[in-house]
């Protein structure tokens, strides 16, 4: 590697926190699908952000809507309106289930303020009791104390006991086993409908709705995590669409902004009323940069034809995945929707991923044996293509 690349590494490991394990490389830039490092080696990228930059690197109409905004007004505090933060509240509500949405910076940031309307919604219903929220072993709702707490994996929490009290876990996907953990001290029942951090653990057709009749039922709160899942992700503009369940609160990030940092929590009218005047707040959630460019994303999602390409690249990627499983036997399953994929194999993944990254192309593995695909929603045939072929000539040299 060149002095430049080797400064960049040398540089961020001298002054910045070592949180990451981060691969030999320094992106510089960017466009479309694919992102060129420092040494100017271009990579197809297969984890956008991780299902952050749906529209691509470098989108254009992003880059036009930050100039915009950035040229009129970037920020005033929620202490006042601004027309950019109302027109995506409502491009939001009027495409989605929700009748209010709350403004914030990050997915971490929408999954707190989720657990916070629950809670406060069912003190101010049933009394200071009925507080706990059961969340689904292996799910990921962010590295807050708060969604911390109320993920389902111990390896990400680690050395910061005591977590906060009032969660309790079942195993995704098992009906049974959560219909038995609610008693009269539940108030929520909080999931993503795909894990994607988990292994893009796909549900059974008759669970989200089981979850669904068990909230009626049972008079709770039901919590979708969409951070990953929404925007597109799946060839919806939400993954809840594909299994016909509508929750009571659901989360969005990632994607929403492209790479800009906006979170949103959406909710249905009856929950949104108990956060009243000075309940809950953030500094930056929704200013006029952040809101103008989430609009003109979503609007682009909605409009130019995104979620097709989502679903029909998606289909054959699948496809053509299925074709290497029956060709090598190191892969056990492939799962998914859209352009959320996952290949779960019967060997580590780690090796693939940086075997697959010397060939120029990025790709992501969770839960050390499932490589996870997560491109820009508008990748090509042909450069699905091109990594398939990396990818049969990397399996074939195992």
């Amino acid at each position: 590697m060149n002095d430049i690349n080797n400064d960049t590494r040398t540089l961020a490991d001298k002054y910045i926190f070592k949180t990451y394990g981060r691969f030999p490389i320094a992106l510089a830039r960017g466009k479309g699908c694919r992102v060129w490092d420092e040494e100017g080696k271009e990579y197809i990228d297969f984890v956008g952000g991780i299902a952050v930059c749906a529209l691509g690197h470098s989108s254009p109409l992003v880059s036009a809507a930050l100039d915009e905004q950035s040229r009129k007004l970037v920020h005033v505090s929620n202490l006042y309106y601004t027309r950019p933060q109302v027109e995506l509240a409502m491009l939001l509500v009027e495409n989605s289930f929700a009748d209010r949405v709350f403004f914030c910076n990050s997915g971490a940031e929408a999954n707190e303020a989720a657990i916070k309307l629950a809670r406060r919604y069912s003190n101010e219903k049933f009394g200071d009791n009925r507080y706990k929220i059961i969340t689904m072993k292996g799910s990921f709702h962010g590295r807050t104390m708060a969604t911390l707490s109320a993920t389902g994996q111990d390896k990400v929490k680690t050395g910061y006991s005591p977590l906060l009290e009032g969660f309790e876990f079942v195993p995704f996907n098992d009906l049974s086993s959560l219909e038995d953990a609610v008693d009269d001290s539940v108030c929520a029942i909080m999931l993503e409908p795909i894990q994607g951090e988990g292994g893009v653990k796909c549900p059974d057709p008759e669970f989200l709705p089981g979850v669904r009749e068990l909230c009626n039922k049972r008079d709770l709160v039901l919590i979708f995590d969409e951070v990953q899942t929404g925007m597109g992700r799946t060839g919806r503009l939400f993954a809840h669409e594909i299994f016909g369940v509508t929750p009571d609160i659901m989360t969005l990030a990632k994607a929403l902004g492209n790479g800009f940092p906006i979170g949103a929590m959406l909710a249905i009218e009856e929950l949104s009323s108990a956060f009243t005047k000075g309940s809950h707040a953030t500094t930056f959630g929704g200013t006029p940069l952040a809101t103008a460019v989430a609009k003109a994303v979503t609007e682009s999602i909605l409009n130019d034809g995104i979620l097709d390409n989502c679903r029909t690249i998606g289909d054959y990627f699948r496809e053509r995945l299925q074709g290497l499983k029956k060709r090598h036997n190191v892969i056990k399953e492939i799962r998914g929707f859209g352009l959320l994929i996952g290949v779960e194999l019967e060997i580590d993944g780690a090796p693939i991923v940086n075997a697959c990254m010397e060939k120029g192309f990025l790709i992501n593995c969770a839960q050390e044996r499932v490589l996870r695909f997560v491109p820009p929603l508008i990748i090509s045939k042909d450069e699905v293509d091109l990594f398939i072929d990396a990818f049969d000539d990397i399996l074939g040299k195992l």
